[in-house]
């Protein structure tokens, strides 16, 4: 990873929406209007008491609860600083980032700084849309300003109390590393400041350091669980241990939404350690069985003896084929209308491209699987989990436990992994560990559960990232000018049905699906979208639309490019134009470091570029490909970053190594989840692969110098991986791939 230091998913939709303010243009939702329909929706912002964490502070009139210290910042009388973040962390860093900005404001000592997860309170809310959340890569960018004028406040307080206890103007005063200093060497530490400092009323405006200043912002720093990660110390939502507590594991069943026909559960009860079998409610309307035990290995067990017939009369049993099929007959017809430029000129253009694309469904496949432990004691409850929106999921938990939301603690857990599958709006995972606690309880035992879910039960029990079928006619003349471009996107919605479709879905047109279509690039396009109903539960995938709309942008103009005789780089370039300066930048930046162009590659290699946005940020891939027996293999691939300031240059590098990791796992063999009869057929990594270390490039990033405030990127590492490998994989083939994962031959 490269950083010059000297120089300064949630879907695009709605965190351009949550950006747009109440003065939103026509069409997009304004935040007043985003809170009213969450609240609506279930998210009930004010069910919880707006107070803060208490440490005795006097709350500015003026301020919000996500603007007051004392939520957010403890003091020990050691002077270790801990810092809760709004956010969960499950892999991506902002237990460290988050930690970072506000110790850069309060002149904090790093080597002290600690983290530690917030909760459903209200302080913790997202700033910019007023719920919990944890995605469409906001963490940092939503909570830049936050957290630097939690920490300016909390530092002005300590000086204000240092200017008290010396009889001196807080104006002789200044701060370094962890302390306060003023006239004649005196010199506090702020653990001895701590504790007067926050019963100071808090001030309402600060002035925040000039870029310039930074001495922590900016710099690459290595991860405050870094040292728990690597040795085994670090503890998961699937960990939580709690005294008496019990496991169960649930049998669902095999087609969505299907109910229970028979139930023999005597060789269950009959495994040591089983303590109770119970009938649920499942997710979709569907009942399942869970087999509660002193452990997960005797629940597994119990649940393996159960013998169960399944009722799915009335229900689809959705088929991939046949999907398949269906999807392609729906592209050939106009859907809902995104774009409609005049396509007059598609017939008469003197070169065309026909196309299609087929993107399967995906499943999110973390390395954690789903888990939720319920203490419930039949008037409040208290869960433990790796949640994305804690304050939704309290409401679900409330409605299913019969308890006022006031009653219910949610104790957010570092998670491994999720890639958008622990922020779903119907809280399916949770809803059905309160559903089993509930069940258990009525069975008489008094004891926390966790509910865990195996691989197996990830993989085969949803939610996916839809299949696709994409169908694009494109009308250019020899100098690669289009003329026309005509295309089709078939899918599932992602958002109908959720507290997002209100504003999301317009003209029939979930724009999560269509997100990253003809951006950045000057093209005549008619864009149309159908959403097919099917039963398969969807949901966003980490980079959501742009899994597939980057793929078939930037693979179709590289075909035009090669069809006109351009270099790809310099074609893209020209249809930029002048509007788009990150993209040229961070595409620039990518192919003079990777010496594209420049240097003679090994034989039997080819280069690949391909350049994306999604969540406000731009990442450019220059790829070295080569294709042996058939089988495609990705070598080498350099990066090119656009997410203004990078607040951790090491994160960002690591996020884009991963993201890049999990853009790769979409071209490999058997990256693909199909259903027969509406059954999964997958169901490990055996027959759902991820990408091995054997299939690892080197990988190198590079990012592009900014002062301006950080954009997000968790996910913008992802889109233009696979496109770019494809086109090097179509010039050394003669043909771009058209379905993924990658079907040579």
């Amino acid at each position: 990873m490269h950083f010059d230091t000297t120089t300064f998913e949630l879907p695009n939709m709605l965190q351009r929406r949550g950006d747009a303010g109440d003065d939103a243009p026509t069409g997009e939702m304004p935040r007043r209007t985003f809170l009213k329909v969450a609240t609506a929706s279930g998210f009930a912002l004010g069910a919880f008491p707006l107070a803060v964490v208490a440490q005795g502070t006097a709350p500015a009139a003026g301020l919000k609860a996500t603007e007051q210290p004392s939520a957010f910042v403890r003091i020990e009388r050691d002077g270790t600083v801990i810092v809760t973040i709004n956010r969960l962390d499950f892999g991506q860093g902002v237990q460290t980032g988050l930690p970072m900005i506000l110790a850069e404001e309060l002149d904090a000592d790093w080597s002290k700084v600690r983290s530690e997860h917030g909760n459903a309170n209200p302080a913790y809310v997202d700033p910019a849309f007023g719920l919990h959340l944890t995605g469409g890569s906001n963490s940092i960018k939503n909570s830049y300003t936050q957290y630097r004028e939690l920490g300016a406040r909390t530092r002005a307080m300590l000086v204000s109390a240092a200017a008290t206890q010396w009889g001196v103007d807080a104006a002789t005063l200044r701060t370094e590393n962890g302390s306060v200093i003023g006239p004649g060497g005196k010199k506090a530490g702020y653990g001895e400041l701590a504790d007067a400092a926050m019963k100071l009323p808090v001030p309402e405006k600060v002035t925040l350091k000039d870029p310039k200043q930074f001495r922590i912002i900016g710099k690459p720093t290595g991860r405050l669980d870094a040292r728990a990660k690597s040795s085994g110390g670090q503890s998961y939502g699937i960990d939580v241990r709690l005294p008496g507590m019990l496991t169960a594991v649930v049998a669902r069943p095999p087609v969505f939404a299907a109910k229970l026909k028979s139930v023999d559960d005597s060789a269950a009860k009959a495994v040591k350690g089983v303590k109770a079998v119970v009938r649920v409610p499942v997710d979709r309307g569907g009942e399942g069985v869970a087999v509660i035990a002193d452990g997960y290995w005797a629940a597994k067990q119990g649940r393996d003896a159960l013998k169960l017939e399944w009722d799915t009369t009335g229900v689809e049993k959705a088929d991939s084929a046949k999907l398949l099929a269906s999807y392609r007959e729906l592209s050939k017809k106009p859907g809902a209308v995104k774009y409609n430029a005049d396509m007059s000129k598609l017939a008469s253009a003197p070169k065309k491209i026909s196309a299609e694309y087929v993107f399967p469904f995906l499943a999110h496949a973390p390395m954690e699987p789903l888990n939720c432990t319920v203490a419930f004691n039949g008037t409040g409850a208290e869960l433990w989990m790796g949640t994305q929106m804690p304050g939704l999921d309290t409401m679900a938990a409330s409605k299913v436990l019969g308890v006022p939301p006031t009653a219910i603690k949610v104790n957010t857990q570092m998670a491994g992994g999720g890639f958008g599958r622990r922020a779903i709006p119907t809280s399916d995972y949770v809803v059905e560990a309160c559903q089993v606690a509930k069940a258990a309880r009525t069975a008489g035992l008094q004891a926390p559960v966790r509910t865990l879910w195996s691989r197996e039960d990830d993989i085969k029990g949803g939610y996916y990232r839809p299949m696709h079928v994409h169908r694009a006619e494109i009308g250019f003349d020899a100098q690669g000018n289009i003329l026309a471009w005509d295309h089709t996107i078939v899918g599932q919605s992602i958002v109908k049905g959720s507290p997002f479709e209100a504003f999301m879905v317009k003209d029939g047109i979930d724009n999560t699906m269509v997100e990253g279509m003809k951006e950045p690039y000057d093209v005549p396009m008619r864009l149309t979208a159908h959403h097919p109903q099917v039963n398969v539960p969807v949901l966003w995938w980490r980079s959501v639309g742009s899994t597939h709309t980057a793929y078939a942008m930037e693979t179709l103009l590289d075909e035009v490019a090669r069809a006109t005789g351009q270099d790809p780089v310099a074609y893209r370039m020209k249809l930029m134009g002048d509007k788009h300066p990150r993209h040229k930048t961070a595409l620039q930046l990518a192919v003079d470091k990777s010496g594209y162009g420049k240097r003679t590659l090994a034989p039997g290699r080819a280069w690949g570029v391909a350049v994306h946005e999604s969540f406000q940020s731009v990442v450019a891939y220059v790829v070295e490909a080569s294709v042996e027996k058939g089988v495609p293999k990705l070598h080498a691939v350099t990066a090119g970053v656009h997410c203004n300031l990078a607040v951790n240059p090491t994160s960002v590098e690591a996020q884009v190594q991963g993201a890049a990791l999990m853009g790769l796992s979409m071209c490999l063999p058997g990256a693909a989840i199909t259903l027969k009869d509406g059954v999964v057929e997958q169901s490990n990594f055996g027959d759902f692969p991820v990408p091995r270390i054997t299939d690892m490039p080197q990988i190198t990033v590079y990012i592009v110098p900014s002062a301006e405030p950080p954009t997000g990127m968790g996910e913008p590492g992802l889109p233009a991986l696979a496109p770019a490998f494809a086109n090097a994989v179509a010039k050394l083939t003669g043909s771009t791939p058209r379905e993924l994962p990658f079907k040579l031959g």
